[in-house]
């Protein structure tokens, strides 16, 4: 079992950023010691009817960022998002920073590279990204250590990131009345996911517990943090000691009625790249649509 470099003693600052269409939450994360920082889970818009991209909420953490004369070390996806398409390479370009995300990308471009139907100019070893990390592998942003934990189960290539006293964890969790993510995309295992829950519930009780998304269930406010005690205690899907076979249960009938997020398409073209958008043999930007393919 890995064992992982947790330090409560470390407390950065995390300003969140709520994206209304995609009901994401990005992450701007200053190691307290000084000027550097970290975006988790950026968004990039997309009118996917009208094909058009725009940048407003990345334009916003940049904004943030010079405002308060901070220096971006690094861009983290947690994993390859289906329900939004990452900003990375737009900041990266303004501002700086490594990509990074799991190593388990490999297995998410081999998938999905032959759903759609990508030719071998599509390189599907990870080059798209600055880093690749490996369960528990470090990082540093400015005098704060930071770690990765592999937590899969929605997708093959979910990590948590964990800096200082503060985790941001993807889509393996929901606030506690949302519950998880469902786990029945290619790669993805209900049994597997409620493993990597644990891991995360494994961490300390007073660990701040970050959000990638929010859908307000039974109509209120949206949120973001909370820790992995309540967590532990009142999330309805793993809390109170539910059992794994309890949650495969669940978790398999429930994802048997979901529909597909609407912009998954559009997303893992995307994202699958680094947030890089394909083109056609003419260098155009495109985007295809594989027909039964998912």
């Amino acid at each position: 079992m890995t064992t992982y470099p947790v330090n409560m003693d470390i407390k950065p600052s995390v300003q969140a950023f709520f994206d209304e269409a995609t009901n994401t939450i990005s992450y701007i994360v200053k190691d307290p010691s000084s000027n550097a920082c970290a975006i988790v889970d950026s968004v990039m818009d997309i009118d996917y009817a009208a094909g058009r991209i725009t940048y407003d909420h990345a334009d916003a953490l940049i904004r943030e960022i010079e405002t308060q004369g901070l220096k971006l070390e690094w861009i983290i996806e947690t994993h390859v998002h289906a329900d939004h398409l990452s900003a990375a390479p737009y900041i990266q370009q303004r501002l700086g920073g490594k990509i990074g995300i799991g190593s388990k990308i490999l297995v998410v471009q081999d998938t999905f590279g032959k759903v759609f139907n990508e030719g071998t100019e599509f390189q599907r070893d990870g080059s798209q990204f600055d880093r690749l990390f490996e369960d528990g592998d470090t990082y540093t942003i400015g005098n704060m250590q930071a770690f990765a934990m592999y937590t899969p189960g929605h997708t093959p290539a979910c990590m948590v990131h964990v800096m200082g006293d503060a985790a941001f964890v993807g889509d393996t969790l929901f606030m506690p009345d949302g519950g998880s993510a469902r786990a029945d995309f290619p790669g993805g295992d209900a049994g597997v996911l409620y493993d990597s829950i644990q891991k995360v519930l494994a961490l300390p009780d007073e660990m701040r517990l970050f959000m990638c998304h929010d859908y307000g269930p039974d109509g209120r406010d949206i949120q973001w943090e909370t820790t992995v005690g309540e967590e532990k205690a009142h999330n309805i899907h793993v809390g109170g000691g539910k059992t794994k076979e309890e949650f495969v249960k669940f978790r398999t009938e429930r994802d048997a009625q979901l529909d597909m997020p609407k912009l998954i398409i559009p997303s893992l073209q995307v994202n699958m790249r680094a947030g890089e958008i394909p083109t056609d043999k003419d260098g155009k930007p495109m985007l295809k649509v594989p027909v039964n393919g998912l």
